[in-house]
This record gives structure tokens, C-alpha cells and sequence, in this order.
């Protein structure tokens, strides 16, 4: 009887959530779609951000992802790397710190990265870089795309090293013996035979790891994203437009939410298209990957 109960009431909540998505992604897609049109996806915003469209947005959280990945994801697997497969156990109590530090800052709240790349990468490092080469003129001193893709960098990073290490993990140990019994060593059987083997979980992972950070928004309100910025940014040094924070802006900041609310709707569906084509990119990388060791099996 109670096995009864508690599967009635765990299918009334997974029924439950799924209700809830379907009203959301259904409520978006209806009150989205009639501005959801060429024009709106090429254009740039006009003044008072009640009309024109949000290519300026689109193209800098592009960018924001490109800096956010060629940052973050060489240093999560690296990271992961070493910890599953160079860290001996006379190195437990460094590994235990690290570890310690990747689950911290996992749980570490957005918005506290933010406020880290405002003061470590901004004025600190920015800052300094003014004063030594530019004689105080301000260049790397303020926000831009750079700051904001590290500071992105950092906030995915702790994802990226979970998820590579797990398909590290998932790699029997038999294989790695094999290799070096082969006369291998232990950077060739990492790439040869490890790394092949844990590529769609990593693959999996990454683009996971990307497709939050841009969703993100906290971490780049003090460090590069622009109120209103119709042109595209012409460097790293330059602040960019981004689809979260053009959301957040047009439905707290605007002078008419009202009129905008087509907009902001439009934009939220383009934003779940892109994060939804993240995911499954993903999932199709990990569909193939597994399919193409199957067949060599």
C-alpha cells in the first residue's frame, strides 16, 4: 500500500512539473511568435527599446560564448585530467583542496562572480594593465566582452570539471593497464585510448556547461553588458548586448513594459532556441559517439 502511495504521489509531481514547462514554453511561444520575425531577428533596438530588433543582443552573447569556451573548457579538462589520472595518492591532500575548491565554487551563487570579475579582472587587472601600458588611459579598466567571458569562464568551470571527470571515470581501468603494458605512455594512452573513449561524456558536459552560461545573467551586470548598444562590438575591450540582460532590462527598466512585452517574449524564445539547440547538439554528439563504439564492438 505505501509503495502505491509514494509512486501516485511521485508520478503526481513529475505530471505536475511537466505541466508547468508545457504552460511556460506555451505561454512564450503564443505571446512571442508574432514578433518573432526576420526584421526582429536583424535589426538593432531603437530608442526606448520598444521597437527594431535584437541582432546586436544575439551577436554579443555569441561572442560572450566564444570567450566563455576557448577560456573556460581547456582549463575544466586539463584540470580533470590531471585530478583522474596524473594525481597520486602521495598528492590526496591537494587533491582533496582542489576538489574542495571546484565544490565550493559550484555552489558559489552567480551573482558573487560578478562582483569577482568587477574587482579582481576589472580594477585590479584591468586597471593595472592601463597604468603599466596605456599610461592610465582607460582601455582594459572597465567592462567588456573580455572580462565578462572570463568571469563566465569561472562560473562554468566547476561544471566542466565534474562532467570530464565522470567520463574520465567511466573508462575502464582495463584499457589504460592494456595500453601501458603496451609499452605506452601514460600521455599517450590518455590521448590515444582515454580520452576517445570519455569523448561523448565530455562533449556532453561541455556543451551543457556552455549552453547555462548563456543563459546567465548576474555575472555580466558589472562586467561588460550594455543597457542599450545598437552597434556590434568592434573588440575585446568593447561592452556587448546580451539576450539575458536585454531581457531583464526590458521588463524592469523599461519605460513601457506594456509596449515592450511582445519583445521581451520574442526575445525569451529566442534565447530558450538557442540554449535548447545547445542541449541538443549534445545530445546528439553523445547519440553518435555511443552509436560509432558500438559498432566497433
Amino acid at each position: 500500500m505505501i509503495g502505491y502511495i509514494i509512486y501516485g504521489v511521485t508520478a503526481l509531481c513529475t505530471a505536475f512539473i511537466i505541466f508547468v514547462i508545457v504552460y511556460l514554453l506555451v505561454t512564450i511561444f503564443i505571446n512571442g511568435k508574432g514578433n518573432l520575425t526576420w526584421q526582429f531577428l536583424t535589426e538593432s533596438p531603437s530608442e526606448g527599446m520598444t521597437e527594431g530588433g535584437i541582432f546586436p543582443a544575439i551577436v554579443g552573447t555569441f561572442f560572450l560564448v566564444i570567450v566563455m569556451t576557448l577560456i573556460g573548457v581547456p582549463i575544466g579538462t586539463i584540470t580533470a585530467i590531471y585530478l583522474n589520472e596524473y594525481a597520486s595518492k602521495k598528492q590526496a591532500f591537494f587533491v582533496r583542496t582542489i576538489r574542495f575548491a571546484v565544490n565550493t565554487l559550484a555552489g558559489v551563487p552567480s551573482i558573487v562572480f560578478g562582483l569577482f570579475g568587477l574587482g579582481f579582472f576589472i580594477q585590479f587587472i584591468g586597471a593595472g594593465i592601463d597604468k603599466s601600458l596605456y599610461h592610465g588611459e582607460l582601455h582594459w579598466g572597465q567592462p567588456c566582452l573580455f572580462w565578462a567571458g572570463m568571469t563566465m569562464a569561472f562560473l562554468t568551470i566547476p561544471v566542466v570539471i565534474v562532467s570530464v571527470e565522470e567520463a574520465l571515470k567511466n573508462v575502464p581501468d582495463d584499457l589504460r593497464a592494456g595500453s601501458l603494458a603496451l609499452g605506452a605512455t601514460r600521455w599517450q594512452t590518455i590521448y590515444k585510448i582515454v580520452l576517445p573513449n570519455a569523448m561523448s561524456g565530455i562533449m556532453t558536459g561541455t556543451i551543457l556547461a556552455i549552453s547555462r552560461g548563456a543563459g546567465e545573467v548576474a555575472p555580466i551586470l558589472f562586467t561588460g553588458a550594455a543597457y542599450f548598444l545598437p552597434k556590434l562590438p568592434g573588440s575585446l575591450t568593447d561592452q556587448f548586448m546580451n539576450l539575458g540582460y536585454h531581457i531583464y532590462v526590458m521588463s524592469t527598466q523599461s519605460t513601457d513594459v506594456e509596449a515592450t512585452k511582445g519583445i521581451q517574449f520574442a526575445t525569451v524564445l529566442v534565447l530558450l532556441a538557442i540554449t535548447f539547440g545547445l542541449n541538443l547538439i549534445a545530445v546528439i554528439i553523445r547519440y553518435r559517439h555511443r552509436m560509432k563504439n558500438y559498432n566497433y564492438s
